[in-house]
């Protein structure tokens, strides 16, 4: 039963559409924390229901963290990477050179780090 396996759990998780976006949007730029409609502008074509609904996974995962701040009008909601998404940046940085030495040409990429990437 895969179910049970560690890397189909985790494949299943981490697969899903966005997420991988979301977390390399929290990674750039080195800003600590970003608000929702920082993230809707970077990644153009997410709906908002998906976005919100990654957010909310991410966070039950313990991947990012949500602040939420009440003293202003409206409600401030900023988001951060949890140490485990910070981690989980250097396994996204592995993907990348994994991509670019066996099938993907990109030259921009190859000599930038995801931080800085404006791609």
């Amino acid at each position: 039963m895969h179910s049970a396996c560690t890397v189909y759990r985790t494949a299943d998780f981490v697969s899903k559409r966005w997420t991988l976006p979301i977390l390399l949007e929290l990674y750039k730029d080195n800003a600590e924390w970003k608000r929702y409609s920082h993230l809707k502008g970077k990644l153009e074509d997410i709906t908002p229901k998906i976005l919100s609904s990654r957010l909310k996974e991410l966070e039950k995962e313990g991947m990012i963290i949500k602040m939420i701040d009440a003293k202003t009008y409206p409600i401030k909601c900023e988001y951060s990477l949890a140490p485990s998404g910070k981690d989980f940046i250097r396994i996204i940085k592995d993907i990348k050179k994994w991509a670019l030495k066996w099938n993907i040409k990109n030259k921009a990429c190859e000599n930038s780090d995801c931080s800085t990437c404006t791609l």
